[in-house]
């Protein structure tokens, strides 16, 4: 604790004074670009990697940046903060980012590595339809390239769930939303984007294709 108050005081003596116009310009309003949903890892900072500014993200953290299915009496957060960004916010991007040694993936590949733990077992098995992929045409490659598959699977998984979210199916329609999918490597700082033509994860380019149906293509070809 005493190291976030240290930052506290850092950023109220050093930070801010940088940025207090922007600061008292978002006081009372916000109209971010894009919702970008990502996992809670703590190594994970989008605002860092993307080096976006105050205002310019609105972020929502789970483990292992799942969607769950649209479901009218289901009040979860993730469909609540998804509603409100697409709804009321008027995002025009919405980014799922999956990320490198991700422990939620690790348990979903793993799944008895989770028993244990009720709660995270449950919200863990709503990526099983990424790891039977994995498991099916991949269970030859060494763990660590069938973890590197199951991530970006489970984010390729996710921008097929987000769309039965009634808000985000409307706006698609209206060409008013575009969906992205973004795959973080922690070690190595490289970003890479799903490519719907390809269906495979590629580098960024100076521009990323929005994520459509996924093509029919070979399994047996590996990530990047």
């Amino acid at each position: 604790m005493l190291k976030i108050l240290n930052g506290i005081r850092r950023f109220q003596r050093n930070v801010f004074p940088k940025y207090e116009r922007t600061f008292q310009e978002l006081a009372s309003q916000q109209a971010p670009e894009a919702l970008l949903i990502t996992c809670s890892d703590s190594r994970v900072v989008p605002e860092l990697f993307t080096q976006c500014g105050p205002g310019d993200l609105f972020v929502y953290r789970n483990a292992g940046n799942i969607i769950p299915p649209f479901r009218a009496e289901d009040g979860s957060g993730t469909l609540a903060t998804i509603e409100y960004a697409v709804s009321v916010l008027k995002v025009k991007s919405l980014i799922i980012c999956g990320h490198s040694d991700c422990g939620a993936m690790k348990g979903v590949l793993h799944p008895e590595s989770v028993r244990h733990l009720p709660l995270v077992d449950r919200w863990l098995r709503q990526a099983e339809c990424a790891r039977r992929i994995v498991c099916e045409y991949h269970k030859d490659v060494p763990e660590h390239e069938q973890l590197q598959l199951l991530i970006q699977e489970n984010v390729i998984a996710q921008l097929e769930s987000v769309k039965t979210h009634p808000c985000v199916a409307v706006a698609l329609a209206r060409n008013e939303l575009q969906l992205y999918g973004l795959y973080y490597n922690i070690s190595s700082g490289h970003v890479s984007a799903y490519d719907p033509e390809s269906g495979q994860f590629a580098p960024l380019m100076d521009s990323v294709p929005p994520a459509g149906p996924r093509p029919r293509v070979s399994r047996e070809k590996k990530a990047a």
